[in-house]
């Protein structure tokens, strides 16, 4: 796990002291070592976590025994093995036991092609001297980021980073109106788009090529929606069970090859305890050490339940309680996350990273169980808008009335009084609108609201709906919850999860990996049949069907509770008065009306609505505005 940097120009050799000053930046990613090396128009930079062969011989960029292809590298390709072993049969002489090497091996050998051979996490940059082109990929998930821009002079600027991206002289701290509109209805943002208007993020299953005379080219490499449509058919749900065991099986096995300390997080669910449990099929239990940060906040916390799949599972569990005063200064948290994004887990899963990296370098993770294989509520969600698409709307209304008229609001984790109060509002949506609806932070007319005049129109022209609506339209012909998996695949694991997961790890230099994201895995799951993933209201049906023999019922029966942290009642802690500052400061009031923020707050402290999703999300944009002119 690594940060990567580079500029190419074709009309004058780049400057490799503004790289270089773009790598340090990026020395969280990768402390072990950093190097930057001009290639005539390309200077490329690294910064290495060492994870695999941790010889100096291994270190980026890397040239090829060739000496025609150059490369720098972020990220894992779990195969490397069975790949190094192929290519050797073809003549290919390797100097070092890196996954790096590798990558050169396979594209000297396949050409682009080599990309869709690659089983891992990753994002890479190749320098391709004897054909002059420049070949940038991301893994198909979209675990690693890669930011890239264009230098003003028909070259390319890219990095591992923003705060990296921010330090070149053709990158304007200029605001991308289309991010702010999305960031406001999400709190994050979408795709490609980046909140400073001059970048772009190179999407998920995508490849840029470069050459010399030419312009950039951007093309996919991996369609997983085939699979949606292509539903395999098995003699019974047993055989399926035991087909998706052995996928995890095998995906856990391949995630575990390390030359560095290696564990695991491990909460009360059972995604990332069917991690763990695969992990002691193939290495000592007691060994293994598992980690888990809880809450002082009972309805918030997994602690419990996190140990006791620990003694059932007899690992070496770690456990560590944080609360609002645990907390360092939300800016600098904001700084980790690179971009604005305001997803509450980052503040625990930032301090798990940081209290797993005392004793190991990687650590595997359950995330991706909930979107390949049917978890989230919102699916629930789903299922009762359908079955309830006869019933006339008026009483639905009606229903909404009354339920904010008399149901009191709790601060208390994903709560009957939230649940009840989404589902009613969304009721007036078809289903691909609801789908989106309930992940919403502002509606449009609360978006409006709180815009000021002179930006409503410029922001408002483009609603985030149809980002989603383009992938619903990839799958027209599937089941409503295949294609909200589909979609979240798409938007909301690759565009908050998986950036989560990225930076609030790599700021503590530990590299974190996903089983449940093996493309075999995803792909398995999406050719499963519905009722598979989704048996009545039973959420990950065949997952914990796969997992009978290995995981009591406490754990498979438990429901689920997710990771986020009790931010409705830390705001009106310690952190008040810091996010006030944050949420209605000088810097926000450019685009917001400030009266509309104070009444957020007010309604928040005296108990009448729960509008802490709202306000985090406007104290870490303005806490990012502010920071947006400060070199770090």
């Amino acid at each position: 796990m690594c940060g990567i940097t580079g500029w190419l120009n074709w009309n004058k050799n780049p400057c490799v002291s503004l790289i270089s000053e773009m790598n340090n930046s990026l020395i969280h990613r990768g402390p072990d070592a950093g190097s930057v090396r001009s290639f005539g128009p390309v200077v490329l930079g690294h910064r290495r976590l060492s994870i695999i062969d941790l010889s100096e011989s291994a270190n980026q960029p890397m040239t090829s025994t060739s000496g025609n292809l150059n490369i720098v590298f972020n990220g894992e390709i779990y195969n490397y093995l069975e790949l190094r072993k192929e290519l050797e049969k073809y003549g290919a002489r390797f100097r070092t036991r890196s996954d790096t090497e590798v990558i050169l091996e396979a594209y000297q050998h396949w050409g682009v092609e080599c990309i869709s051979k690659f089983n891992g996490m990753f994002c890479f940059v190749i320098w391709d001297k004897a054909n002059q082109r420049l070949l940038m990929a991301r893994d198909r998930i979209g675990e690693k980021p890669l930011f890239y821009a264009n230098d003003g002079n028909g070259g390319l600027i890219f990095a591992s980073e923003l705060k990296a991206m921010r330090l070149h002289p053709a990158i304007r701290n200029k605001i991308s109106n289309k991010a702010v509109g999305q960031y406001l209805s999400l709190n994050y943002v979408l795709g490609e788009t980046c909140f400073l208007q001059d970048v772009k993020k190179l999407l998920p299953a995508h490849y840029l090529i470069y050459e010399k005379g030419g312009r950039p080219i951007i093309k996919s490499y991996w369609d997983l929606s085939l699979s949606f449509k292509n539903k395999v058919k098995y003699q019974n749900e047993n055989e399926a069970s035991f087909k998706l065991k052995e996928i995890i099986d095998d995906a856990t096995k391949m995630r575990m090859v390390s030359d560095v300390p290696l564990g695991a997080f491990l909460s009360g669910g059972v995604d990332s305890a069917t991690i763990t449990s695969a992990m002691t099929r193939f290495g000592t239990s007691n060994l293994i050490k598992t980690f888990t940060v809880g809450f002082d906040e009972k309805t918030y916390s997994e602690a419990d339940e996190a140990q006791f799949a620990a003694s059932i599972l007899n690992v070496d569990h770690n456990l560590e309680i944080i609360n609002s005063d645990s907390i360092l200064d939300l800016s600098k948290l904001v700084f980790y996350m690179d971009e604005p994004m305001a997803d509450t887990s980052f503040i625990p899963l930032y301090y798990l990273s940081k209290f797993a990296r005392k004793k190991v370098t990687v650590a595997l993770s359950g995330d991706g169980g909930d979107e390949i294989l049917g978890g989230y509520q919102t699916y629930i969600a789903d299922k009762l808008h359908k079955m309830t698409s006869m019933i006339p709307s008026v009483l639905f209304n009606i229903s909404n009335s009354f339920v904010n008229r008399f149901l009191p609001v709790s601060h208390a984790k994903v709560s009957f009084d939230f649940k009840i109060r989404q589902f009613l509002k969304g009721k007036k949506y078809n289903s691909d609108q609801a789908h989106y609806f309930w992940r919403t932070i502002y509606t449009d007319f609360d978006k409006e609201s709180l815009l000021r005049p002179e930006y409503k129109k410029i922001i408002m022209e483009e609603n985030p709906f149809m980002h989603f609506a383009m992938f619903f339209e990839h799958v027209n012909d599937c089941n409503y919850l295949d294609r909200a998996m589909y979609v979240d695949i798409k938007t909301w694991l690759p565009d908050d999860i998986l950036v989560k997961l990225d930076r609030a790890s790599m700021a503590n230099s530990l590299e974190c990996r996903a089983p449940f994201l093996d493309h075999r895995l995803v792909e398995f799951c999406a050719s499963l049949p519905v009722d598979m993933k989704i048996r009545g209201f039973r959420t990950k049906h065949l997952l914990k069907q796969s997992q009978v023999n290995f995981l009591p019922s406490e754990i498979l029966n438990r429901n689920k509770k997710g990771f986020n942290a009790p931010i409705a009642n830390w705001i009106t802690g310690r952190l008040k008065d810091q996010m006030i500052v944050a949420s209605t400061g000088n810097v926000l009031s450019e685009y917001l009306d400030i009266r509309i923020i104070n009444k957020l707050w007010q309604d928040h402290l005296t108990m009448k609505k729960d509008n802490s999703y709202k306000l985090f999300g406007l104290s870490c944009l303005g806490l990012w505005l502010e920071n947006l002119s400060i070199k770090h």
